[in-house]
Parts: structure tokens; C-alpha cells; sequence
């Protein structure tokens, strides 16, 4: 299993990766070391997950054009770096000395003789000409410090030479152009391809969109040595929606690109939604539909466990049981809507909102925490850290609603997000914006009020309907079949029989049998035979590359288990 991430974090791909070993594969999961520094552990016990965190050196993150000046459009803009920095700082430094000898001077005893008072006035003369070139010199960096902020901020949104060249390789190179737009792909490769290689996996499970291509190329390789790779690809976002990761006009068209590249390369896909997999299917000419698997919670984690295993909510925030809690659990980004939050904080007077982030010290959260007492409800607003995936209802369940109040955005709009799933199994009355797929469901079920997404006075109407009657909402947790079909458990069964489907099929092929089904049992999930990307080594639009499923087993003779070289997850 391949993704792009610490792991620790991801509760779907530590799931999944737990899930699998419990049902007897042998897993591995690669994932990306946050500090540069290699590190392993099991999920599960001694025979569950392995998981191996992997140093990724990204020096082709930086090409050398972020380097250069705006030479044409801002020629007085310091050159990208530290420069502008230091300048800053320097004549900060500069500025500073002056306004101390100054104040010597003006902290002196006051001058007995006229000779003292000469010298006196002779200091403050000197000290004029400096501190008016230190002005000067104040203006001028900063001016030439905004010109270089001015610039990385217009290449961000696309200049049109950046717009240009972007046109130029997408019609010279096709979906190849991220080679050029985006070469930090490669880091990547670079960084897992080989330990890939080295695990001689029979199936690899790559998370969304960079470990598509990284899956992608160990399958090639593993094809020149005579060895066939199943390669299922976990779509979590429609890519083409996505909010850019990094301020570059190239970032989006690039891996675009490198994603279409792939796709054709996947013998089965996986995705978090229905409307995704529609949209997926429909992008990408797939002959078949994603399998659906929910970022549903585990059963296990909804059943009450020991009190002191599971840290308390309210305990944390420091309030008693009877104060009225919302809760929201997340990333911490401007388009998850966590400022309307706080805006809502001086209309709910006694109700306390608890912020459960990843980055508690983001620069985000600091400036909810500054808004937050600057509006006077500072003492209302808390900022937790997270808990293990494991405890994250359980946690969860002390608050008297659960929020998500995101924003419309492409991937926003398509898919039931994991923490809708945590807040129903923590019975969590909902207060949801009004994005299209979770509104819906929100209003289908009965568990929650929607608002309109960045409408502060609709966030307040919608706590105030679910605080007045909370009980009225939790009964929709009551309805038979709605909670069981919204665990991890569920979903792991499709997991498995998607793994079970693929190496079975590539077993069949792989020896040569008479089992042949109907049409081409080579066509991957584009549609197609995958002979002609074999001979040229690499990728034909809508072919793939043929397998021989070799699994190894756990015990000697003819029969194959599924513990060996499968890397699901």
C-alpha cells in the first residue's frame, strides 16, 4: 500500500491497511517520514500492518526558474530567497542602534556647561543624517520586498508567460507535460519506487493521485522482469476540484496530467462516493464503476470501552456536562469553514465550540484563536490535538453537536466526508452546510439541521434548532440498518473481494487454464487489451499490461494463500 502522508493522521489507510492483514494478507504500507527520518510499525499486533515511514528528498520541488526575478515585469524585486529577509532584518537592526544612541543621548544628565551642551547638540546632528538615510533605506527595501511578494503572488495565479507555458507543453507533450510543469513527481518515485521493487508485490494499493504514478511504474518494471502487478488505485478527491497544495499556476495541469497518464495502468479503482465514481467514470473512460468504500468508522470503536483509555472531550475543554458543546474534527484550512464557527461564538452565549485539528499550532488556528478574543469568546473557543483513529468517536461523543461547516468546493460537494461518519456514530446531532451530497443525506435521514455555507446568522439558526431538541435528532441514529451500513467492517468486506477478484483472475491467466471468460480477460479498467502497452513500455490510452497473479503462499504445496507478496490496502 502506497500513500503520500505519515499515516498517522490518515484513519482510511490505516484502516485499510489493518483490515487487510486481519483477513490474511500480507501487508506493507509505504508512507512519507514527516521529519525525513525512516520509521516502522505494525498495525494490528505482531502479524498485522507493517507500516514503513520513507525519507522523500523533494529537491526538484524547487526549479531553478523560482529562483529568478521578475526581470521584466518588477525589475526592482529582490531575487527569490533569503535576500529580502535579511535586508528587512538588517535595517530593522540598523534602525534600531540609531534609536538607542539616540536615546543615550536624550537620557543623559543634562549639560552643565555650555562645552557639554555643544557636545550634546553635536551628538543629535551626527545621529540626523543616519537615521534619515535608515528611513530611506527602510522605504526602499520594503518597497522592493513588496515588488518580490507582488511577483511570487502574480506567478501564483498565472502570469501570462506562466499561462503560455503551461498551453505550450500540455500541446507539445500531452499528459507527459508534468515531466516539465511539476518534475517534483518524481521525488516520489525516486523515494518509493525502489523499496517497491524490492517488496516484489503481487498487488499494490496507491492512494490518490501522486502514488497512482509510483504504483503505476513499479507494475512496468515488475513486467520487464516477467512478474504481473495488480495495481488498484484509491481515488480520495476529484482531482480536477482540487484547491492547488501549492500557490503555482502549473501544480493543477501538471498532476492532472500525470493522474490521466495512470489511470489506464489501474486494474480496479476505489473511491469515497457514488458521485465520485460517477465523475470519475465519466473523466477518465473507465468501463466500470469504482468500488465504493466509505470513510465509515469501525464498529468496534462505538461500543464502550474502559473510561480511562479514551481521553475526556469536556475534560480537556475544562466544562461540565451540562454546557452546551459543538464540536468539529478535521483538517484546519480557510475552506472548512471553521471562521464562521467562531464568528457564531458572541450569538450563542454559553455554548463552547471545540476546534479537534491536526496542526493546533497552524498559522490558521492562531488567527481563529486572535479573532476569537479579539470578539470577546476567547475563553469559548478550545483547540485540541487529535487522538488515535481508534478513540476519535468515542471522543467525540461528549460534545451535543458535531459541525461541518465547509465550504462549496468540487470535492466538498460529492462525497459524505469521514467525520459526518465519526459524528453518527457518536450520535452527534449535525449542523452541516449546505453541500450538495451531505446536505442531502443530513436532510434524508433526520439527524441534523443544514445552513447555508459561509452564512454566520444560518450557522447560529441551525446550533439553536439542534441544541432546543437534541433528542429529536439523535433517534435518527434508531433506524435499523443505518449505523451497521455505515461501518469500516462493511467496507472491508468489498476490499477483500476486490483483492480476492483480481489476484483470482490473474491466477487463471497467469497458468494458462480453459477457464477463459467472455471477451478479453487482459482488459483493465479503461477497457481494452494491454499487449501493445507491454511491447512499447509504457502506457496506450485505455490498455493495460497483462498479469500472471503470482501470489506466495503461507504454507508449502500447490494451494495459494493469501499471506505472501500482496501489498493491499
Amino acid at each position: 500500500m502506497l500513500v503520500c502522508n505519515g499515516v498517522v493522521a490518515d484513519s482510511r489507510v490505516q484502516k485499510t491497511a489493518r483490515s487487510a492483514a486481519e483477513a490474511g494478507w500480507d501487508v506493507t504500507l509505504l508512507g512519507r517520514a514527516p521529519d525525513g527520518r525512516p520509521k516502522s510499525w505494525r498495525i494490528g499486533g505482531p502479524r498485522g500492518a507493517e507500516v514503513r515511514l520513507l525519507p522523500v528528498p523533494t529537491p526538484l520541488a524547487h526549479p531553478p526558474r523560482e529562483a529568478r526575478r521578475p526581470l521584466f515585469r518588477r525589475p526592482l524585486a529582490y531575487k527569490p530567497g533569503d535576500t529580502a529577509t535579511y535586508r528587512i532584518q538588517q535595517i530593522k537592526a540598523w534602525r534600531g542602534e540609531l534609536r538607542t544612541r539616540r536615546a543615550e543621548l536624550l537620557a543623559a544628565p543634562a549639560p552643565r556647561s555650555r562645552a557639554e551642551q555643544a557636545e550634546r547638540t553635536y551628538g543629535m546632528v551626527r545621529l540626523a543624517l543616519p537615521r534619515a538615510v535608515a528611513r530611506f533605506a527602510h522605504r526602499w527595501v520594503s518597497f522592493r520586498k513588496r515588488q518580490l511578494d507582488d511577483g511570487v503572488r502574480a506567478r501564483g495565479a498565472g502570469t501570462p508567460l506562466d499561462r503560455l507555458s503551461v498551453a505550450f507543453w500540455q500541446r507539445a507533450m500531452g499528459d507527459r507535460c508534468w515531466r516539465v510543469l511539476w518534475p517534483n513527481l518524481y521525488d516520489f518515485e525516486l523515494a518509493y519506487g525502489p523499496v517497491v521493487d524490492e517488496l516484489r508485490p503481487d498487488l499494490v494499493h496507491a492512494n490518490d493521485f501522486r502514488m497512482l504514478g509510483v504504483g503505476a511504474r513499479a507494475k512496468i518494471r515488475a513486467l520487464a522482469e516477467g512478474r504481473r502487478v495488480q495495481l488498484v488505485w484509491d481515488a480520495h478527491e476529484f482531482l480536477p476540484g482540487v484547491r492547488p497544495w501549492r500557490d503555482d499556476a502549473r501544480w493543477l495541469p501538471a498532476h492532472v496530467a500525470h493522474e490521466r497518464e495512470y489511470v489506464p495502468y489501474a486494474d480496479a479503482a476505489v473511491t469515497v462516493s457514488d458521485s465520485l465514481a460517477a465523475l470519475l467514470r465519466e473523466t477518465h473512460g473507465l468501463g466500470r464503476d469504482p468500488t465504493v468504500v466509505l470513510n465509515a468508522p469501525d464498529a468496534v470503536t462505538t461500543e464502550p470501552g474502559e473510561p480511562e483509555q479514551v481521553p475526556s472531550l469536556r475534560a480537556l475543554c475544562g466544562i461540565e456536562a451540562g454546557t452546551p458543546l459543538v464540536v468539529y474534527s478535521g483538517g484546519a484550512a480557510p475552506q472548512r469553514g471553521l471562521d464562521t464557527m467562531v464568528e457564531a461564538l458572541p450569538e450563542l452565549p454559553g455554548t463552547h465550540t471545540a476546534l479537534v485539528v491536526n496542526r493546533p499550532s497552524s498559522w490558521y488556528v492562531r488567527r481563529l484563536r486572535e479573532r476569537a478574543a479579539w470578539l470577546g469568546v476567547g475563553d469559548r473557543l478550545h483547540v485540541l490535538p487529535y487522538v488515535p483513529y481508534d478513540q476519535v468517536v468515542r471522543f467525540l461523543a461528549e460534545a451535543d453537536v458535531g459541525a461541518i461547516p465547509i465550504h462549496h468546493w468540487t470535492n466538498h460537494e460529492i462525497a459524505l466526508i469521514t467525520k459526518f461518519f465519526e459524528y453518527a456514530h457518536a450520535r452527534l446531532p449535525l449542523v452541516v452546510s449546505d453541500v450538495r451530497t451531505m446536505a442531502a443525506t443530513t436532510r434524508e435521514t433526520g439527524q441534523g439541521e443544514v445552513f447555508r455555507a459561509e452564512d454566520t446568522a444560518d450557522y447560529v439558526r441551525a446550533v439553536r434548532a439542534v441544541l432546543a431538541e437534541p433528542a429529536h435528532y439523535r433517534a435518527a441514529y434508531d433506524r435499523p440498518g443505518l449505523l451497521e451500513r455505515w461501518t469500516w467492517e462493511a467496507q472491508a468486506r468489498k476490499l477483500d473481494q476486490l483483492y480476492s477478484g483480481l489476484l483470482h483472475t490473474a491466477d487463471r491467466h497467469g497458468h494458462g487454464g480453459n477457464e477463459h471468460q467472455e471477451g478479453d480477460g487482459n482488459a483493465d479498467l479503461c477497457g481494452g487489451a494491454r499487449e501493445d502497452r507491454a511491447a512499447v513500455g509504457r502506457a496506450v490510452r485505455g490498455q493495460g499490461a497483462p498479469r500472471d497473479g503470482r501470489r506466495r503462499g503461507r504454507g508449502r504445496g500447490g494451494e495459494r494463500q493469501r499471506r505472501g507478496g500482496a501489498v493491499p490496502g
